[in-house]
């Protein structure tokens, strides 16, 4: 079965494993006699696994099958669980959803010391995150919070920034985890934008890395106090309108100022400098507004047509992706495979494009990532391991030029499959 968690993906070390007296040999390299294979492998934690494999050679049939475990960083395996072959000598195992949440290893006894070789299980941590506000002003703190499970206390998180529209991330600042796993970090931000943040847990001997689903967050300038710029929505959805609106004063009062000039200017991704694109007058009460319809992201600023040419701070304004995706199919079976397919818009060709899978939490993890075609469309094609009600959704982080989005979620219902229909285990 292919690898997935590609974002996730990370090299787990040899590890020496100790074996307890009661069962010498424990943790062998190859099969004698008896294959095994789990799936699905990496998962996110708490999800349910299957454990299976096959008896080799005669009178397989009807025959006790033992399955051990090592929880890292234990040093001996324990026996957790015994079934019967079927009449093809076939075995299977199921650990209910939350019980594996930690890295672990599995191999399985036989008759006549049959045993299979050891297979490594590899779990990602769920991570959680949310800000203070998703909305911020220059140089002031905003707060990142969130918790990783299982408990990791005393373990590092990295928070991250999205560098272009690439996955490729920048850590602004670290953390600890407290006695419940819970973290917090403060950070300032000193331009005005939009910002997808991300937090990461590097991983260690018993979880493997994993990010939290990103949140964007948008960082205005200052106001001017008598001269103010707001938008009606901060982040719109791409083919939406927005109001910008404020007050004129008289200079250094709060008395309005009305039948004033203004023209709002505007400074779009990769320019260096703002142009005109309304003009307007104030109302009695000094008030000014504008709508538009952006298809990205923009700076606009509101100033006076005529001396003395005051103006307001800049406003960002984030104009969102739109992500649709939908499913090949919305049953399947263990060992079968669906396809997810959609687009985004306005274009986005070449961006980074991930699918992610409602985890145990109740939060969403990125189990896949790939790359949007040059028509601005993805497919991701997915196995199952296990049974039950799985929900997924496709999600673009953001960039220069546009907020991120994600698609609404698409649930596929996976029944069971005999266990020799799996794909072959050794």
């Amino acid at each position: 079965m292919r690898l997935r968690f590609a974002v996730l993906a990370s090299a787990l070390s040899a590890l020496a494993f100790a074996a307890a007296p009661a069962i010498a040999s424990a943790a062998p390299h190859q099969n004698h006699g008896l294959t095994i294979a789990a799936t699905p492998n990496p998962i996110i934690a708490g999800e349910h696994v299957t454990i299976y494999g096959q008896l080799k050679g005669p009178s397989s049939a009807g025959q006790t099958i033992q399955l051990f475990h090592r929880i890292n960083p234990r040093g001996v395996f324990t026996p957790i669980g015994q079934t019967t072959t079927n009449s093809a000598g076939f075995y299977e195992f199921d650990r209910a959803e939350g019980v594996v949440m930690t890295n672990r290893s599995w191999f399985v006894r036989g008759p006549n010391n049959t045993h299979s070789r050891t297979v490594h299980e590899r779990v990602a941590a769920l991570v959680s995150l949310a800000a203070s506000s998703l909305g911020g002003t220059t140089n002031h703190r905003l707060t990142f919070t969130g918790h990783v499970t299982p408990n990791h206390a005393g373990g590092r998180v990295l928070l991250q920034v999205q560098k272009g529209s690439s996955d490729d991330w920048r850590t602004i600042k670290s953390g600890r985890l407290g006695p419940d796993s819970n973290y917090a970090i403060s950070v300032r931000f000193r331009v005005p934008n939009a910002y997808t943040v991300r937090a990461l847990f590097p991983g260690d001997a018993r979880n493997i890395k994993a990010v939290s689903d990103p949140v964007a967050v948008t960082i205005q300038q200052a106001q001017v106090a008598d001269f103010t710029i707001n938008s009606s929505d901060p982040i719109i959805k791409n083919g939406s309108s927005v109001t910008i609106s404020g007050v004129l004063d008289k200079a250094g009062t709060t008395t309005p100022e009305p039948s004033t000039d203004v023209t709002l200017w505007v400074r779009n991704p990769g320019q260096a400098q703002f142009h005109a694109l309304q003009a307007g007058t104030t109302a009695a009460d000094g008030g000014y507004q504008f709508t538009e319809q952006p298809t990205e992201n923009e700076l606009y600023q509101v100033r006076e047509t005529f001396s003395p040419h005051r103006h307001t701070a800049v406003l960002f304004e984030g104009v969102q992706d739109v992500v649709t995706t939908t499913a090949s199919s919305s049953n399947s079976t263990v060992g079968g495979a669906v396809t997810f397919m959609g687009d985004v818009t306005p274009s986005k060709a070449g961006h980074v494009v991930y699918l992610q899978k409602l985890g145990e939490d109740g939060d969403w993890h990125t189990v896949e990532v790939r790359f949007l075609t040059s028509g601005s469309t993805f497919q991701f094609v997915w196995t199952f391991g296990t049974t039950g009600q799985k929900t997924f959704r496709a999600r673009i982080t953001g960039g220069s030029e546009n907020i991120g989005g994600a698609s609404a979620p698409v649930t596929v219902a996976v029944g069971p499959s005999s266990v020799s229909s799996l794909p072959p285990a050794s």
